[in-house]
């Protein structure tokens, strides 16, 4: 099958969404499909080999920002948008993308969704010509919701299904100021109309995705994530210090905030007064403030010489990372869709302590690699924490546990597969009609 994954990137910071479509990629061309995946408006950056690194940027970043506030860059010629998403421009370019007011992510965000009829319509002619000179689709998969103002162009002019992934999107939603918030969902609720099929990584995701668009059931699909397994090694016990760790974005949505005011009450207690705390994950320029904030509140604690911040590791730098826990936590605030991290952590074989929401029930569940506490609780959170760190036998148990279930049902292998089941099945009813 040939299948074209597109894919915006987040210039020099790690996210989730990328690392989960490269592995997606990956696995798929290691099946013998021919894919390809493309950039959208910042180079990718990854701590895996690029899928994407030959492939020029579309929609780049510069020119789209340009388009939607300078009229006249609406009508630049494409070798103009060819020299502005230059590879290393876009990196200079990424360095500035935090600096975006939310007023004019809104107006963007509502431009994009409209597809051939929003300012970037320029960029989409540009896309579906690339295509239509270098490669036959049998099938289109998106990253996420948020491009799914191209489908219908892209769908109708290359003759080929357009398969979107559900990844998170209502959260950036919810978060434009009105009027853009009301509206960008109206708009995705039409735009939704020219999909084949929705991929959501859980069943809460799909539940809640499929209500908020109005999808019909048989579009909905649920693929849990899955990720490559080199480099993971069985956790062996150890009379080091017992490790806290962090591996996500950088940010107070992610809770981190809330972890560190849970590991100065876990160290308060007597018996665990020597814990560490680590923190890795992505930290771009607008994530640099509160990280400072956090460490000058460690400092003042005194527990600045306990704690390690690793930002923007590469995939040696994560492995060695999670190898060193003990107990792992991503308190996320808000509806998180699955949570790569959490497959990530017990696939090195640690156990995790989770909130009680979103998907994170759904997959402790499935996997039996950890335990759930209150969301937003830094109390609940230091004493469910503390419980494993108490308990190594248990700790042990709910990490081997999770590791052999992700071994078993979390790979990137059986993501791809389960991937390429929905694109036939779109690819069939579009033969059909």
């Amino acid at each position: 099958m040939n299948i074209v994954q597109i894919t915006p990137g987040a210039g020099g910071m790690y996210c989730g969404g990328c690392v989960h479509d490269n592995a997606l990629v990956t696995a798929l061309r290691q099946l013998g499909h021919d894919t390809l995946m493309l950039p959208l408006y910042l180079p990718l950056t990854l701590d895996e080999p690029d899928q994407s690194a030959s492939m020029p940027v579309f929609f780049g970043g510069i020119s789209v920002y340009l388009e939607q506030y300078a009229a006249p860059f609406r009508r630049m010629p494409r070798w103009i948008r060819r020299l502005l998403a230059a590879r290393p421009l876009l990196k200079w370019a990424a360095g500035r993308a935090a600096k975006t007011r939310a007023d004019q992510a809104g107006a963007l965000t509502l431009s994009m969704l409209r597809g051939e009829a929003g300012h970037q319509a320029g960029d989409l002619d540009d896309l579906v010509g690339w295509l239509e000179a270098h490669f036959k689709p049998d099938v289109i998969c998106l990253s996420n919701a948020l491009l799914a103002g191209m489908a219908r162009r892209l769908g109708t002019a290359l003759h080929a299904p357009v398969v979107t992934l559900l990844q998170g999107e209502d959260s950036f939603l919810d978060g434009l100021p009105e009027p853009h918030r009301q509206a960008a969902w109206t708009l995705l609720r039409e735009r939704a109309a020219d999909v084949a099929a929705w991929i959501a990584p859980s069943q809460y995701y799909a539940r809640r995705m499929a209500g908020r668009l109005a999808l019909p059931d048989p579009k909905v699909h649920v693929v849990p994530n899955g990720i490559p397994l080199d480099g993971y090694r069985p956790r062996h016990a150890s009379d080091r210090a017992p490790v806290i760790g962090y591996f996500a974005r950088m940010c107070p949505e992610k809770g981190l905030d809330t972890l560190v005011d849970a590991f100065l009450r876990v160290k308060r207690q007597p018996e665990l007064g020597h814990c560490r705390l680590h923190v890795g994950g992505g930290c771009g320029p607008g994530d640099a403030p509160f990280v400072r904030r956090l460490r000058e509140r460690l400092a003042a604690a005194g527990a600045a010489p306990h704690t390690r911040f690793l930002p923007n590791a590469d995939r040696a730098g994560k492995l060695r990372f999670y190898g060193e826990l003990t107990v792992f936590s991503v308190p996320a605030l808000y509806g998180e869709a699955f949570g790569l991290y959490v497959i990530e952590a017990l696939a090195a074989g640690v156990p995790v302590v989770q909130p009680r929401h979103a998907a994170f029930p759904e997959i402790l569940a499935a996997t039996g690699g950890g335990v759930l506490c209150e969301p937003g609780d830094a109390d609940a959170l230091a004493e469910a924490l503390s419980s494993l760190l108490r308990d190594p036998a248990r700790a042990d148990e709910l990490g081997r546990n999770g590791q052999r279930i992700v071994r078993e049902q979390f790979t990137a292998e059986r993501m791809a597969r389960d991937v390429l089941r929905v694109c036939e099945t779109a690819c069939q009813a579009a033969r059909s009609g």
